[in-house]
């Protein structure tokens, strides 16, 4: 079948969703591409055709895809058109993530006709308890352009849309992971939990660091830093995506969880990303 054009639909505060959905486009070797990045805001979605393709890349928080990413594919919709669901997952698990994001696209009239979990640096790593450190990186990118090119084939090979085979993601394969790790992390994290232990709801800021430049209030996909008020987050519109941390110039934003460091205890194994055409 041929395509007219191939769509980017992404949420992705750290970039890490982003850049392999661009990479999955790449691969495919789609010349009329078009972006839509819903992490600062709602958009407004044409109807999608079946000659048309859709990748769809976001992040997994806690084991689902953002609910804030969710609310803003509301309006998304399409006419059977061919789509590739990705979940990006930071090196622990993405539990229902990937079939959360299959359903969505199958409500909203998409054909997934591919499906994909990556790795990407968790929102929690840093410099100190790094956890998937650097990924997707330039081996992962690598194999996304390469599962673009074989959804290329798929589509090449298909008469038309209506002809594609829709994918079990219940069936991809899953990572390898160590039980004694997976364990260790579970028994602390229960022993955490029963400790009292108070957990943070939001990043801090520290205001002798902190220039005022504005860049966390850009980088926030929920407007929960204010231009002026930068050294405090609104807690109840923060999505804990760190990107205000990652991004910030002067390091002046810490999120102190202690959730980092059983992650960068437990997970230091590099995990394999899956794919299923």
């Amino acid at each position: 079948m041929n395509i007219a054009k191939a769509h980017l639909i992404c949420f992705s505060p750290t970039r890490t969703s982003r850049s392999v959905g661009e990479a999955i486009l790449r691969g495919t070797g789609a010349q009329d591409i078009a972006v839509t990045d819903l992490t600062h805001g709602e958009v407004a979605f044409p109807e999608m055709n079946g000659n048309e393709l859709a990748v769809v890349a976001v992040p997994v928080y806690g084991g689902h895809i953002p609910r804030l990413a969710v609310s803003r594919m509301a309006a998304l919709r399409a006419n059977g058109t061919p789509a590739v669901a990705v979940a990006v997952y930071g090196n622990r698990a993405y539990e229902k993530a990937l079939q959360e994001l299959d359903a969505l696209l199958s409500e909203k009239g998409f054909r997934v006709t591919a499906a994909a979990t990556f790795i990407g640096e968790h929102s929690y790593s840093t410099e100190s308890l790094p956890i998937a450190a650097g990924r997707p990186d330039k081996s992962d990118l690598e194999e996304a352009a390469s599962f673009g090119s074989r959804i290329r084939t798929k589509l090449d090979a298909a008469a038309g849309a209506s002809d594609l085979r829709p994918v079990d993601v219940r069936r991809i394969g899953k990572p390898r992971q160590r039980l004694i790790p997976l364990l260790r992390f579970v028994m602390k994290v229960i022993r955490l939990r029963k400790s009292g232990t108070p957990m943070p709801a939001s990043p801090t800021a520290d205001a002798g660091l902190c220039t005022r430049c504005g860049h966390c209030v850009a980088v926030c996909p929920n407007g929960a830093i204010i231009k002026g008020d930068e050294c405090n987050t609104l807690t109840d519109r923060c999505i804990r995506c760190c990107a205000c941390v990652k991004g910030c110039p002067r390091q002046a934003h810490r999120f102190d969880t202690p959730f980092a460091a059983l992650l960068a205890d437990c997970f230091k194994e590099r995990k394999d990303n899956k794919v299923i055409i």
